[in-house]
């Protein structure tokens, strides 16, 4: 596109093309049925590649999961998942200990740093009804003197998330939902202490955005070196500066610009991910990010020989009891409940 102000336009998949600071952002979305006794499809699997189910079949994929759909047990290192959770729940475990229930609008941050591994299942905990499932993962790289932190993670609980809305000149409204960083007069709940996104200078932004149909929206003019990169994931099309973008693209824009959003004709839901670039090196392997091949070879070797703390869970696709509710136990003992 000519237009200064919007520099590429790309289709999306499954795995969201993304900037620095940011690695990869992930969008599930599964309409799965009804649960059984073990949390699980109430429906028959048969035919399906169990435990590496990625084809969306009957409106929905089990991924690595056999009875419960979602990922057992994994090691990460030097990066940060921030899980959005839309709609259904989300069952953690971790190595150090921790475990817990989000969704509904909960977003869990987590700090991998030198290592742990994890679980995200995803629980189907209604059996007279339905249990749609909606959420993004998005990793965040954290800086190379960083990636030697601790493990930790923090619970940004739906009711405390800011929540802002904007009312057009014709009177049509933008509902965002900001979940790092700050815009207009509204400041986002703190990430983990080592994050990228902690300090402010480095503007990492990542917010959600429901426009009514007809509404607009301004993004406002951050820095000349800022990532800027807009996803749209759901509705018919937006005009971005006169230029009319269809959904599913990423629209990568100018972070030194004011750029107006003006929606079609259908409710549109966009999410924005932007930050100054970290400006290192990244080694990557799957689940393991570095910044040079010798400390991925390292990290290899110390999952290998310690597991990041080992498993203290026994299975490794464990899920809470289906009337848990949402919660959070801490590593330390300390439990969140909403």
């Amino acid at each position: 596109m000519a237009d200064n102000k919007i520099l590429k336009l790309q289709k999306l998949g499954f795995q969201w093309e993304t900037e620095d600071p940011f690695l990869v952002t992930m969008y599930h979305k599964d309409a799965y049925p009804s649960g059984n006794d073990q949390q699980g499809p109430s429906t028959s699997l048969e035919g399906r590649k169990l435990g590496e189910d990625f084809t969306l079949r009957d409106g929905f994929r089990m991924y690595h999961g056999n009875e419960v759909p979602g990922f057992p047990a994994h090691p990460h290192c030097g990066f940060e998942t921030v899980t959005v959770v839309l709609e259904g729940f989300v069952d953690h475990f971790d190595s150090m200990g921790a475990s817990g229930r989000y969704g509904d609008g909960d977003v869990q941050w987590l700090t991998t740093g030198k290592g742990c591994q994890h679980t995200e299942m995803f629980p189907l905990v209604h059996q007279d009804k339905g249990n749609p499932l909606e959420l993004f993962q998005i990793w965040l790289n954290l800086a190379a003197k960083n990636k030697s932190a601790n493990p930790d993670y923090k619970m940004l609980w739906a009711e405390d998330i800011p929540v802002m809305q904007s009312i057009g000149s014709n009177g049509k409204q933008t509902t965002v939902k900001l979940i790092a960083g700050k815009l207009q007069e509204m400041t986002s709940l703190e990430p983990t202490a080592a994050s990228w996104a902690k300090d402010p200078n480095h503007h990492v932004g990542i917010y959600l955005l429901h426009m009514e149909p007809n509404a607009s929206f301004t993004l406002p003019s951050v820095s000349g070196t800022l990532n800027r990169n807009l996803y749209f994931y759901q509705g018919d099309e937006i005009q971005i500066e006169g230029n009319r973008i269809p959904s599913s693209h990423r629209v990568k824009l100018a972070g030194d610009q004011e750029i107006e959003l003006t929606n079609g004709a259908k409710d549109a839901y966009l999410l924005v991910l932007e930050g100054e670039p970290i400006q290192e090196p990244v080694a990557q392997y799957g689940p393991f990010v570095m910044t040079t091949e010798q400390e991925i070879r390292e990290a290899f070797n110390e999952f290998r020989r310690t597991q990041f703390g080992g498993w203290p869970w026994g299975r490794l696709d464990p899920v809470n009891e289906a009337d848990s509710g949402r919660f959070a136990r801490h590593a330390d003992g300390t439990i969140e409940k909403r």
